[in-house]
């Protein structure tokens, strides 16, 4: 039997794979109950630095929603509220996470695929990925709760060029929309990737936790509290501070300890 999302550990680096190759990684009830699972459980891992999430194979990270199940979980606006609680979840979850997120994207990254990577914090693909959510052609719309990652991403007009024309683009215009922060060889996107993880796995963990929140915080346009702006300096007192400054003097490598 499938398992519809698979879990590895390389030290601190975690891996989430989207597993539906057969489909092009289309997502299913189970994809989207078993990605909230993941990432509610790796959040809760104080070693991990950060999580890849990728679909299986190199033909596409999520080639949309799978519409098979249509005719079965949401054959009405009832049935596709009820799905829509458990899609919701799992984006929450994933833009949610302590840890930081980066999705590796080969291939076809559409529909529900798009939706998912869009609440990631990085993106990197390959040359030949395709982007887009052309659910005008099913009669279908992108909710609220599925609309904020690309909004965020893209901006209100960009957003509605690709929503109202439901056209597939290529690497370099998803770039050009801010859909993806880099643009790699299609043979290098896992190099690439890793590379990035590793980088941000380097980094103080608190200090990573703190940005993500910083700029989620940022997005909103109600005034900064007090103590708010007070938390922007809660970093001087920790260990990780410590341990970073002693090692820029000593010039040697930190290893920080998340405290």
């Amino acid at each position: 039997m499938r398992q519809a999302i698979l879990i590895e550990y390389d030290e601190r680096i975690a891996t989430v794979t989207l597993n539906n190759p057969g489909k092009l990684n289309a997502l299913d009830l189970g994809m989207w109950q078993g990605l909230a699972q993941a990432f509610e459980t790796l959040s809760a891992n104080e070693d991990l630095r950060c999580i890849v999430l990728r679909g299986a194979g190199d033909k596409a990270f999520a080639a949309g929603a799978d519409i098979e199940e249509f005719t079965r979980m949401r054959a009405s606006s009832a049935q596709a509220a009820d799905y829509a609680h458990i899609t919701h979840a799992a984006m929450q979850a994933i833009a949610e996470s302590r840890h930081p997120t980066v999705a590796m994207i080969q291939g076809a990254c559409v529909g529900g695929g798009l939706e998912v990577a869009s609440v990631c914090d990085m993106r990197i693909c390959g040359e030949s990925s395709r982007f887009g959510v052309p659910v005008n052609r099913l009669g279908l719309v992108m909710s609220y709760g599925e609309l904020g990652g690309l909004m965020a991403l893209a901006g209100p007009a960009a957003a509605l060029e690709i929503l109202l024309e439901g056209r597939v683009f290529g690497a370099a215009e998803a770039l050009e929309k801010r859909l993806v922060n880099r643009v790699v060889p299609d043979a290098d996107v896992p190099d690439e990737t890793y590379a990035a993880a590793r980088r941000i796995g380097q980094g103080a963990p608190l200090v990573a936790r703190w940005h993500k929140k910083f700029v989620r915080r940022l997005m909103n346009p109600t005034a900064l509290s007090a103590e708010e702006q007070a938390e922007a300096y809660a970093c001087f007192e920790t260990e990780d501070f410590r341990i970073g400054y002693q090692a820029f003097v000593g010039k040697t490598k930190p290893v920080f300890q998340g405290r």
